[in-house]
């Protein structure tokens, strides 16, 4: 499983070249993972997680995989609890999580589609989310898996 959502990163890198960073969306953490191990220590990964599930950040933060609290966020891609395996590469590679509101992730979402004309769902905008809160953390050369496909178009 871990490898297999790997290959996002390895075909992100593929198509763009060099990056100094690669921003990853994390609930369970099996993308988180497997974009750690294809960045291999030569990218800087960094998860963004949303405030109201924040059992990756908290659990990275004290060093030991924490219970995850009953999450309620927008992001509902991100409401699964971090895997115990995830967690240990997550934690032995060093990997940041940087913590985001709903409200920025709403923002983020309607950036998305006011600029590039993409339709996302809200665990896909965490990262731009969490560079637009910091941008002094953002390299020059980032990239931004936009994951997910969990969006209902509200009905007529």
């Amino acid at each position: 499983m871990i490898a297999g959502q790997g290959t996002a990163a390895f075909e992100l890198l593929e198509e763009v070249g060099d990056l100094d960073q690669l921003w990853v969306p994390v609930g369970g953490g099996g993308l988180a993972a497997g974009t750690t191990i294809v960045a291999n220590g030569q990218i800087d990964v960094i998860c963004a997680e949303p405030e109201l599930a924040r059992d990756a950040h908290d659990s990275l933060a004290m060093g030991d995989l924490q219970p995850a609290m009953p999450p309620h966020t927008v992001a509902d891609g991100l409401r699964t609890a971090l895997g115990k395996l995830n967690f240990e590469i997550l934690r032995q590679n060093r990997v940041a999580v940087v913590l985001v509101d709903d409200e920025a992730i709403l923002r983020a979402m309607g950036l998305i589609w006011n600029r590039l004309k993409i339709v996302v769902e809200p665990s896909a905008a965490v990262c731009l989310a969490a560079m637009l809160l910091d941008p002094q953390r953002v390299a020059k050369r980032a990239g931004i898996i936009l994951s997910g496909g969990n969006i209902s178009p509200p009905k007529p």
